[in-house]
């Protein structure tokens, strides 16, 4: 795909650390690959940010909207059929993207979950708003 292609170029180029490329197909219809990466510090992920949009737009495809590039903590580049997530990696690890687009739980993960849920004192917490 010329697309993700492009975005694991431009990564590569720019040094992103931790990149991860996740097959969409069969998960959701929004995209047919997830990127993620990570930055060394806010500069360097809103520097990513700005030349992954450039690269895409001078590759003649349509300039993907940005979320997130002021704080820099977590940017999200729509490439439509690529999503892109960069990260600060304390970020990255609150929200796991990886585990939970991937679907991969090990022993380990469920013995966790079920650990945390002793000590909470039961099943998940209540969504927001609920």
């Amino acid at each position: 795909m010329r697309l993700l292609d492009l975005v694991k170029r431009s990564l590569d180029d720019d040094i992103a650390d931790d990149v991860v490329v996740i097959d969409l197909a069969g998960k959701t219809t929004m995209a047919d690959y997830m990127v993620i990466g990570s930055g060394r510090n806010p500069r360097h992920i809103g520097a990513m940010a700005d030349h992954l949009k450039a690269r895409i737009k001078d590759a003649g495809l349509r300039t993907p909207p940005i979320e997130g590039q002021a704080r820099a903590e977590w940017v999200l580049i729509d490439g439509g059929d690529v999503i892109v997530h960069l990260f600060r990696p304390e970020s990255r690890a609150l929200y796991n993207l990886e585990k939970m687009w991937g679907g991969q739980w090990t022993e380990e993960d469920v013995g966790e979950a079920t650990d945390q849920d002793a000590d909470s004192g039961g099943g998940p917490p209540e969504a927001a708003g609920t």
